[in-house]
């Protein structure tokens, strides 16, 4: 018999279909000790909330997101809301004693993040940060073989993430479905909604970083705003680029834009070490390119490994070798190791301390773009 985990959402968006999404499926293909219950969902519109309970099974709505934290029957909190409200709710949760799941980035700036930190460990609460691609099954054997040694002392890394959405000069900023371009509710740009999420696989599969020396650009510089109704300076990213030390001593290279036309969500890496190299690319997301030069010369070259065989990451709970499993599936994989961390007492990644991580490389890209300097990292 399985232990009810009472879940309680704040926000309905793309994160919150996901996220509700993968708490319905999690139990059907993986043994925890625990089941989500999809206990109540929270937003300011009663109508908009309520059909979005309705769609996915959540027993209760609420319009307050402090009576949410306050109910008794709910035990965690999934966070799903624009980046300037992590900070505020997170610290109610810990000290109401909640569990809680947060949306990345964990917060608007690094000081934000220390506080949201050290809340949650004075309260001792179990936590994570949805940073999703480090559990496609892809991107998971990525960091098995790395651990390995099978490329050896690693030289570089790069990675870039490119879409086209931002282009028309027409397009307004801010309110509820354009936040993100709006530094006043996401803090950042393409910086903390893409790159966070390249810099976040990064630091797991190649350690940290020390320094980086970054440019942004904001291509359209006035937009008329929701809220207000005025045409207002653009203060958020349009597209970075920054180099990087890691402090194993290789070198790194990132790049993301929202004007890159033709792309809707390009995320790519690849590795270079001593022995051979990887590749993964989102598009694909079920394969992993591999080169080892180790093998003989007459053979020698890339390899595409299908990554759907049961004895590679997450594989086995799921269909049988062959059959390819799709995005929405990182999120199940990622509430099923947070269940099973909750049996065990031994954390999920990346809490909000390791999320903290990402943000403070993150701080430091904008830090460096604004100076014109190397920067080195918190």
């Amino acid at each position: 018999m399985t232990k009810p985990l009472n879940i309680g959402m704040i926000g309905y968006g793309f994160m919150g279909r996901a996220h509700s999404n993968a708490y319905n499926r999690v139990s059907d293909f993986f043994d925890t000790e625990y089941t989500p219950v999809l206990k109540a969902a929270c937003a300011r519109n009663a109508e908009n909330v309520q059909a979005f309970a309705d769609n996915w099974g959540y027993e209760s709505i609420e319009t307050d997101w402090r009576k949410l934290i306050a109910r008794d029957d709910i035990d965690a909190i999934d966070i799903c809301v624009p980046n300037n409200l992590h900070k505020e709710m997170a610290i109610a949760c810990a000290e109401a004693g909640k569990i809680i799941l947060c949306e990345k980035p964990l917060a608007m700036n690094s000081e934000e993040g220390e506080e949201m930190c050290q809340a949650v460990e004075k309260a001792g609460v179990a936590n994570i940060v949805w940073y999703n691609y480090r559990r496609i099954p892809a991107v998971t054997l990525a960091k098995q073989l790395i651990e390995e040694g099978k490329l050896g002392r690693i030289f570089h890394y790069r990675a870039n993430f490119l879409q086209d959405w931002t282009i028309s000069d027409d397009l307004p900023q801010g309110g509820a479905a354009l936040w993100r371009l709006d530094a006043a509710a996401a803090g950042s740009g393409v910086t903390g909604d893409l790159l966070a999420h390249c810099i976040d696989t990064a630091i797991w599969l190649n350690g940290g970083v020390s320094n980086v020396s970054a440019m942004t650009e904001t291509f359209i510089k006035e937009r008329k705003h929701n809220l207000t109704g005025k045409v207002e300076p653009v203060t958020i990213d349009d597209a970075c680029a920054f180099l990087c030390h890691f402090s194993n001593g290789s070198l790194g290279l990132f790049e993301s834009t929202r004007y890159a036309r033709g792309h809707k969500a390009l995320y790519t890496l690849e590795i270079n070490g001593e022995h051979g190299s990887l590749k993964w690319d989102l598009h694909d997301l079920h394969r992993l390119d591999y080169f080892d030069h180790r093998d003989e010369g007459r053979v020698r070259g890339w390899r595409s490994i299908h990554v759907t065989d049961g004895d590679h990451p997450y594989m086995d709970k799921w269909w049988v070798p062959g059959l390819q499993i799709g995005y929405e599936h990182s999120f199940v994989h990622q509430v099923a190791d947070f269940l099973e961390s909750l049996s065990t007492g031994k954390p999920a990644g990346p809490t909000f301390r390791d999320a903290l991580e990402t943000q403070r490389i993150c701080d430091a890209v904008l830090a460096s773009a604004e100076s014109g300097q190397w920067t080195d990292v918190g």
